[in-house]
């Protein structure tokens, strides 16, 4: 059964605003084969580690976020397309739902067409907003909101969101929680095209 597929996941945020427009469910996939060099996320390029969550699991959590007003989810890393099989079916089901779905992938969306990989295909058929292309350190993107490096690109693939929607013209948040001995950082402090994680220590990550 499809609920029963497992997913490797680093992280989970259930309600996030600084992970994409609105409020938004947020899963870090565990594992990325591209290993960009100064990856801000480096405890989430190994395969190994993080979290096996069954498909249901997933998607219960999903369904709990929605009475905090989520309007969707964001797919980070890791590498999301190394994960398409188990994504492409969240993205699948999250749609159903009536939410949004943006993806953040260190691959052109050339290359991943190319591939002729059916998973990588189904993830795209069911993202509204996909942010492609490599981190690069030495170009770090101080203007554009939720983006990590000015070589990324921004890809609307429906109509659900647009480039002159108001909130890609809102300054980079952070949002920190404290949950007993853990202090946990996301999103992208104004001025700098870092953000920060670490348990239980802080230290720097990004969000794509």
């Amino acid at each position: 059964m499809q609920a029963e597929v497992r997913l490797q996941i680093a992280q989970i945020v259930p309600c996030t605003e600084a992970e994409g427009p609105g409020r938004r469910f947020a899963i870090w996939f565990q594992g990325c084969p591209l290993r960009c060099p100064g990856c801000c996320n480096p405890e989430f390029i190994p395969f190994e580690g993080g979290e096996s969550m069954s498909l249901g699991e997933v998607l219960t959590a999903i369904d709990r976020a929605r009475d905090d007003g989520i309007e969707g989810i964001t797919l980070l890393g890791g590498e999301p397309l190394a994960h398409a099989s188990g994504a492409s079916l969240v993205a699948s089901a999250v749609r159903e739902r009536g939410l949004t779905v943006m993806v953040f992938t260190g691959y052109m969306i050339e290359e991943a067409r190319l591939m002729r990989n059916t998973d990588f295909d189904r993830l795209l058929e069911h993202t509204d907003i996909l942010v492609d292309g490599p981190y690069v350190r030495e170009l770090p993107d101080t203007s554009r909101r939720w983006i990590g490096s000015t070589n990324q690109r921004i890809h609307f693939l429906t109509n659900r969101y647009r480039a002159d929607d108001p909130c890609w013209q809102e300054r980079n948040t952070l949002e920190i929680r404290v949950r007993g001995n853990e202090v946990s950082v996301n999103g992208f402090p104004a001025r700098q095209a870092v953000g920060l994680w670490k348990k239980p220590k802080v230290t720097e990550r990004r969000s794509g």
